[in-house]
């Protein structure tokens, strides 16, 4: 795989979340990020997987030191293009193994947000945002 190339517009290289069952959590992210056009981009190494639209930006590892993931007070937010790609993320989310943590719908704190908030199987919270 090519290098990633960083442009000056990213806040972030990439964004990591823990995984105490990898399998589960590939599981989970391959539904709910497959609706936002995000791929899983493969294996790197024996603990870890890459999601991505054209680079690796989302990995899910276990933890390196042996441990419990703790995402606790962490958000990762998704872009989605539309209202239905928050819904298509959200459904197939739940039925990869998450759980519900806001259905998806209108955010009033924000003028057009629409979102959906999810669990992984490890606990972690994600979600995907539109503005419509």
């Amino acid at each position: 795989m090519a290098d990633p190339v960083i442009s000056g517009n990213d806040v972030f290289s990439h964004t990591c979340v823990g995984a105490s069952d990898l399998a589960a959590s590939t599981k989970f992210y391959d539904a709910a990020l497959g609706a936002l056009g995000i791929k899983n981009m493969g294996p790197f190494g024996d603990a870890c997987f890459l999601y991505g639209k054209d680079k690796p930006a989302f990995l899910v590892l276990k933890p390196g030191n042996g441990e419990a993931p703790s995402g606790n007070g962490v958000t990762v937010g998704f872009a989605a293009a539309s209202a239905a790609e928050v819904d298509a993320f959200y459904a197939a989310g739940l039925a990869a193994g998450g759980t519900d943590e806001g259905a998806a719908g209108p955010r009033g704190h924000l003028p057009g947000a629409y979102a959906g908030y999810l669990r992984d199987p490890a606990g972690n919270k994600i979600c995907a945002y539109a503005f419509v």
